[in-house]
């Protein structure tokens, strides 16, 4: 059962581990987002060119283009460098955390991941 609202703020998942993108996906849709749910980052890039996200939860470790790439080109584009974002890695060492709104090690807890994302959205609105 979902709580899903009509005007749920819509999050974009960049996961290639397709177990992962479910548990990810099913969890911020019982918290109340709508979720778009992709696997690879020229996926992501084609989706937030239809729509900017109000945050995106990015694996690091895509296979292609990666989850920094993504970052990096994100940054670079005017209406997506405001969108949050929540990094997923299976390690985080080495990663800047100043560089994201939040960074979580795998594997996730999905109320941590929930909790992250509407932290995340509570400190962009501001």
């Amino acid at each position: 059962m979902s709580s899903r609202r009509a005007d749920a703020a819509t999050i974009l998942v960049v996961e290639d581990d397709p177990e992962a993108r479910e548990l990810y996906r099913v969890a911020l849709m019982a918290g109340g987002y709508a979720v778009i749910a992709v696997r690879d980052g020229v996926d992501a890039l084609r989706v937030m060119e239809q729509h900017a996200p109000a945050a995106v939860v990015l694996d690091l470790g895509l296979l292609g283009l990666s989850g920094a790439d993504v970052a990096q080109e994100m940054s670079a584009q005017p209406p997506l460098s405001a969108v949050p974002i929540i990094i997923v890695t299976g390690d985080a060492s080495g990663i800047d955390p100043t560089r994201f709104a939040c960074v979580l090690q795998k594997p996730i807890n999905p109320a941590d991941l929930i909790d992250a994302v509407t932290r995340c959205l509570s400190t962009s609105s501001r």
